[in-house]
């Protein structure tokens, strides 16, 4: 059967994850997968290329899916846009090898975590997709990247809930854009622990409010601990940017 590949957006504010769950929880994968055994006449599965979870959103999720040939020339971007929900979009489809798998052939990948700076407002369209931290200090940030780039053992960083053969990966790059009243924080890594972005995230927001020092994260990083740091910061805040293979 001719494998398809997929890069999926989507708003991830009224979705429980990624991911297929029981007792029919709204999902993305589940919307891609009902819309797909419609078309097809015959039960789809897709994988996608890692979990999102509740709230996170993307602009760069990549799933596959097994078709049948004689739906080979249907125009799927067309096609599936116009079944699914409002707050997905497919943005690709293509024909790939069928060696290709969304999960296991990915290399890197990309988040952009959103935070809103204005200290006495956040504009109302962007709500639903950043985290207002105001006061900040992007300097102490960005004195912190060198902390958390590089090959490291992230368990201080994960969240339980998905077990892992090991904590160990690589952030290739941890990035700022600064703009008025807004930073894009980027995150490029072979692999990201469960909520381990968004972890890093409160890391860096207790480092540019003063509420924890570059010893204090070199010390959280080096205790391999959970417990010790800050809460998880909010997943409407986080967007799957890209996914490279």
């Amino acid at each position: 059967m001719p494998r398809l590949k997929l890069v999926v957006a989507y708003t991830g504010t009224q979705f429980q994850g990624w991911q297929v769950q029981p007792g029919g929880a709204r999902t993305v994968q589940g919307c891609l997968q009902e819309v797909l055994s419609t078309i097809c006449s015959h039960k789809v599965h897709v994988p996608g290329s890692g979990r999102t979870d509740s709230g996170v959103h993307a602009l760069g999720q990549v799933a596959h899916a097994d078709v049948p040939e004689k739906r080979r020339n249907v125009p799927w971007v067309r096609a599936l846009n116009r079944m699914l929900p409002e707050d997905v979009a497919v943005r690709e489809a293509n024909y790939v090898s069928s060696e290709f798998h969304a999960q296991y052939s990915a290399r890197e990948k990309e988040y952009i975590y959103t935070l809103w700076t204005h200290p006495d407002y956040v504009l109302p369209q962007n709500r639903p997709f950043v985290w207002w931290v105001p006061k900040l200090q992007s300097e102490l940030m960005q004195e912190a990247v060198p902390i958390l780039e590089g090959t490291h053992d992230y368990a201080a960083f994960q969240n339980m809930g998905t077990p892992v053969a090991n904590t160990v990966r690589t952030i290739r790059c941890i990035q700022f854009l600064i703009q008025e009243n807004r930073i894009d924080c980027r995150f490029v890594a072979n692999g990201f622990l469960k909520q381990m972005v968004r972890n890093m995230m409160a890391a860096l927001v207790a480092v540019g409010t003063g509420r924890m020092s570059l010893e204090q994260l070199q010390a959280l990083l080096e205790k391999k601990d959970r417990r010790i740091g800050p809460a998880t910061a909010p997943a409407r805040g986080l967007t799957l940017a890209r996914v490279m293979y």
